[in-house]
Parts: C-alpha cells; structure tokens; sequence
C-alpha cells in the first residue's frame, strides 16, 4: 500500500475535503445543541441523536471523498457487553466510527476537550472518562473509577493505547490503563487494528478515496493475567494484524 507521502492529491480530493470539512461545522452546530437539550432526558436519546449525527456523516464523507470502510471479525464481540476495546489509534477516524459497528461506548479522552463550546458541553454528556494527562496519577485514578461504572453499566470502554495518533508504519508503547482496568475487572479485551491513516492522515485537512479496513480480534481473557500479559497480548495480536494492510 502506497504511503501518505506517495499520495498526490488532486482537485477532487481538495474540493471533497472543503466540503465535508463545511458539513462538519454546519452539521456540528446543530447537533450539538440537540444533545445539550436531551439532557433531562434519557442517555440513549441523546447517544442515538449522536449516532444519528456520524451516520450522516458517513454518508457525506462516502460522497464527497468516496471514502468507505469495511470491517471483519464481528462475531468475535462478546455476546454480553461490558468489555474493554483496545484500539490502534492513527487518525480522527476511529475515534468517531468505531460508535457505528460497537455497542453503545464511553472512551477515554482528554478532559480540555469538554471545554470546548457546544461542541464540548455535548460531548460531557456522552458518559466520557475524560483524564488530564499532565497529571498521570489522577489519570489512572479516573480511569479505573469511572471504568468499573460504566462497564458496570453495560458498556464498552474504548481506549487508545497509543495515547496518541500514531502514522502508519510507525509503532508506539502500548500505555497500560487499559491493560490494568481488564486486570482489576476481569472483563475481557477485544483488540481492534485498522489503516485509516492511509486514508484521513492525522493532522491532516485531506481526505483520500478508497476503503478502510478494519479488523476486531478474538476476545482475550484477562482473568488470572497480569497487566503487562494483557498489554503483550493485544498489541501483539494488533501489531500483527496491521501487517495485512501493509
């Protein structure tokens, strides 16, 4: 697969990026504020609005960047939910789609992202576990807390390992966060690998067409393993994965 730095853009790329980029402003000033009034209501009205919201999207990114995706290995999510995903983290991409093909999710994030106007507000009451990194300690501290609630609830907790986007071809430590809340809870770990970064490069304005493959590995038993066993099992299972897109 050609890299990021063989793709030359042309005018249709440019013209579909500027366009979807316009939706994401429009669409998101509307939304926004339609979650924020949901919010006396029920958390599944307003996760529907917001999934409601990425569907649209989707659709618009296949039109104006002919940009689809495909993913493999559903049948390996658990039956019940309340599990931990653990997944390779290389553009914007999956931090949205991942919300269209798994169970209803919170995902850890960076807590100067609530305070963004509207846009923030509505994400906070999404349910997020939202950490500061500078302060690593309490970061931990948040995840496990806030993690035992909503696996306890019947969610899925969606984290980075990478804790940052990371380019295709590179590789990066996996954090343990994840890895410790599946010790501490004993809920199992789905690992998931994808190659969106060939497609909405991270940091990038331009979107390319073609295809994101996404691939769900088998659930990895956490019970009696340590962090660091957990930890050597997803990233090896993602990092071997990844070599299919390459």
């Amino acid at each position: 697969m050609a890299s990021i730095e063989d793709k030359n853009p042309d005018l249709r790329v440019y013209i579909g990026s500027t366009v979807l980029f316009m939706y994401l402003v429009i669409s998101t000033i509307i939304i926004a504020p339609l979650v924020l009034l949901c919010i006396g209501s029920s958390f599944s009205l307003r996760y529907q609005v917001a999934i409601f919201w990425i569907k649209c999207l989707f659709f618009v990114l296949r039109i104006t960047c002919n940009l689809t995706y495909e993913v493999k290995g559903l049948e390996n999510l658990p039956k019940q939910n309340g599990y931990i995903v653990l997944s390779k983290h290389q553009s914007a991409w999956e931090t949205i789609a991942l919300r269209l093909f798994l169970p209803p999710q919170t995902t850890l994030l960076k807590k100067s992202l609530l305070q963004i106007p509207i846009w923030g507000w509505a994400l906070s009451t999404l349910k997020p576990i939202a950490i500061d990194r500078k302060n690593q300690r309490q970061a931990l501290k948040m995840l496990m807390k806030q993690g035992v609630q909503r696996l306890n609830e019947g969610m899925l907790v969606v984290i980075f390992p990478e804790g940052t986007r990371v380019a295709p071809g590179e590789k990066k430590k996996f954090n343990a966060g994840g890895a410790m809340l599946a010790h501490k809870t004993g809920a199992p770990v789905i690992p998931v690998a994808h190659n969106s970064g060939h497609y909405w490069p991270r940091y990038s304005f331009l979107k390319f067409p073609g295809k994101i493959q996404v691939r769900i590995g088998p659930a990895i038993k956490t019970i009696g393993k340590s962090a660091k066993e957990i930890n050597a099992e997803a990233q090896a299972w993602i990092e071997n994965a990844m070599t299919e897109f390459e």
